[in-house]
């Protein structure tokens, strides 16, 4: 009935000429699409985030069963021609994986995925994730990951930490190319800095949980990321790699759109 009642609203609306057909098209497609949900009991799926946002419902695997994950795969790839889940144990994802065998596992990432088809570099320009360390290579790859899923290139720029600067140097002018920069960093989380007093492009930070007692689980590098005196630098959660590649593959396909006329 509420849904109902929207759309005779705007139908008025456009009659008593203060909508334009164009505007209400696109209410009819929100008001429509608010009923766009999979309702699986212990999960509600937006079936319409694809068309609102450009990328489908993303899944959080952890704390969820092999069970739940399945069953939310297999509703989205209805529905979907890919499919991202972060946050999955190796042991979690080979279960899954014995119902849903199509699916692949990216164990350095922790993530799994699944695209109906081999997913093409659909955005021009290119996204720079660059790694402090080894250690921080889960966030970094949960990263990249994301940003070659949501189909834009990845340039992966690793083991580039400030206790060796010298070896960021020699791959500024990649780093410089990008779109969008994710840096991902624990310790004293210095790197974002460093990496956001070089390159004009947006530097999104990711402060990692690596590190000894005092890093504090990554609080540390999350604090000094935020108290950089670089601009430029936006900063997402400790280890949230996923953030970091979604707000980036955002920013290169927008340019990418917009530097083909499409807004």
């Amino acid at each position: 009935m509420k849904q109902e009642t929207e759309l005779l609203r705007i139908l008025e609306r456009v009659r008593g000429g203060d909508l334009s057909v164009e505007e209400a098209m696109e209410r009819l497609k929100d008001a429509a699409g608010s009923q766009a949900v999979a309702d699986l009991g212990f999960a509600q799926l937006d079936l319409e985030r694809s068309r609102r946002i450009g990328f489908p419902e993303v899944v959080f695997g952890e704390g969820k069963t092999a069970e739940q994950i399945a069953s939310i795969v297999l509703k989205l790839r209805e529905h979907s021609d890919r499919v991202l889940v972060t946050r999955v144990s190796a042991d979690k994802a080979a279960a899954v994986k014995r119902t849903i065998p199509d699916l692949t596992y990216h164990e350095t990432a922790r993530a799994i995925t699944w695209h109906k088809q081999p997913i093409a570099c659909e955005h021009d320009g290119y996204v720079a994730v660059v790694c402090a360390g080894t250690s921080d290579l889960p966030v970094a790859e949960e990263a990249a990951l994301t940003v070659e899923c949501m189909g834009s290139r990845v340039e992966r720029i690793y083991d580039v930490g400030v206790a060796g600067i010298h070896r960021l140097f020699r791959k500024l002018d990649l780093i410089r190319g990008a779109h969008a920069v994710v840096v991902a960093a624990g310790m004293e989380g210095a790197l974002a800095s460093v990496v956001g007093g070089l390159v004009s492009a947006p530097v999104i930070a990711v402060p990692t949980s690596i590190g000894y007692g005092a890093s504090l689980g990554g609080i540390a590098a999350l604090l000094a990321m935020l108290n950089a005196c670089a601009p430029g630098i936006t900063v997402v959660n400790i280890d949230n790699g996923f953030g970091a590649g979604y707000a980036a593959a955002m920013i290169n396909r927008n340019l990418s759109n917009a530097s083909k006329g499409k807004g």
